[in-house]
């Protein structure tokens, strides 16, 4: 297990973790079928010999190897590696998991903050004053991890969330990084700007193009300069790249949004087939509307075309309601825009601006 520590001292006053399972869909199913252990694993949709649609929902380090990453086109993933285990998502086996990994890190916490099905927030209890303290502590969460649901885990140990986040990717898998106030700027200084969170390909190369390569020469870059070019977000990225994020940890609040999407079998222009598709996709996002007692005030749209360029487009109705029709309706609406010649891959449908049901409510649905 590789393990980074930087120089440690007992006067720090702010200690934040982030755990992040290690490639977590392939791990619990080897976890489940110990053979395939040592193996490329690829979970996601069928390769179909090489024609199938989808992605990758994730895989192993093995598989990694070959080039095989998240949200490659599972195709893709075939012709780099035919001779992987591909495997279908198993949604309800994960969640499972997930649960009781959760539920098993909170036990660390005195604060927690769940953010996805794999990876969370905590911060430990006042009994950890120092950053050596809390080092060994993440060691016990690790192996508690790895001896409740057989799988690795890696942890960060930084001043903020920000660190923390970072720090847990520094050396997957089964990885412990800890990074002490003081030290912050010599850990993140040398690492491209693509490692900072919500810098995502295009802002990197924006960055790139501007000679802004690395973390250090972003953190170091006329504020002007970036409010110039990125508006806020320019301000928040030289933040961020000089250590500094103020954001707490803390449960993760409701739910804002509910979608779903369907990748067609073939890409198609065919509004038969597509308004078919969002009819099926409108039912679900309704019936777990209902399900979670929820109202709605804005439609969301996404459209994926053949050559992968993708677009949303949503509409804000006057009332709060869960209609089904209404759903239909704006989605209709907002689909008009996007049937034509050229062909879809993927469509999409989702609601946001969502409240909790009030029993006493009258719902107005005509609009």
């Amino acid at each position: 297990m590789p393990v980074s520590i930087s120089k440690i001292n007992s006067s720090e006053r702010r200690i934040t973790f982030h755990a992040d399972m290690d490639s977590f869909f392939a791990s619990v199913e080897v976890r489940e079928r110990p053979e395939l252990k040592g193996l490329p694993v690829v979970v996601g949709s069928d390769p179909k010999g090489g024609s199938g649609r989808g992605v990758v929902s994730t895989c192993s380090y093995e598989a990694r190897k070959y080039g095989i990453h998240s949200a490659m086109p599972i195709s893709q993933a075939y012709r780099l590696c035919p001779d992987a285990v591909f495997l279908p998502v198993n949604m309800k086996l994960y969640a499972g998991v997930s649960e009781k990994i959760m539920e098993l890190l909170k036990g660390f916490a005195d604060r927690f903050q769940q953010v996805s099905v794999d990876e969370a927030y905590l911060v430990p209890g006042p009994e950890i004053t120092s950053f050596e303290e809390a080092a060994l502590y993440a060691l016990r969460i690790k192996d508690e991890v790895q001896k409740q649901e057989g799988i690795t885990c890696s942890v960060g140990v930084g001043p903020n969330k920000l660190i923390a986040k970072i720090a847990s990717g520094f050396q997957k898998p089964d990885g412990l990084t800890v990074v002490r106030h003081e030290d912050v700027r010599e850990f993140l200084f040398p690492l491209p700007v693509s490692k900072i969170p919500g810098i995502g390909e295009k802002t990197a190369d924006a960055l790139k193009s501007m000679g802004l390569n690395r973390v250090e020469e972003l953190a170091n870059c006329d504020v002007q300069l970036l409010s110039g070019k990125f508006g806020k977000m320019g301000l928040r990225m030289k933040q961020l790249a000089n250590g500094l994020d103020f954001g707490e940890v803390r449960e993760k609040e409701s739910v804002k949004s509910i979608s779903r999407h369907g990748t067609f079998a073939e890409d198609t222009s065919d509004p038969v087939k597509i308004t078919g598709s969002l009819d099926l996709l409108a039912e679900s996002v309704h019936s777990s509307l209902l399900k979670n007692r929820f109202l709605f005030k804005t439609v969301v749209l996404t459209v994926r075309f053949e050559d992968f360029s993708t677009y949303t487009r949503s509409k804000t109705i006057p009332i709060w309601t869960s209609d089904i029709f209404v759903i239909k309706k704006t989605a209709m609406q907002l689909l008009s825009e996007f049937i034509g010649n050229r062909k879809l891959r993927l469509v999409g449908i989702g609601v946001t601006r969502l409240r909790e049901r009030d029993e006493k409510q009258t719902l107005i649905t005509d609009f």
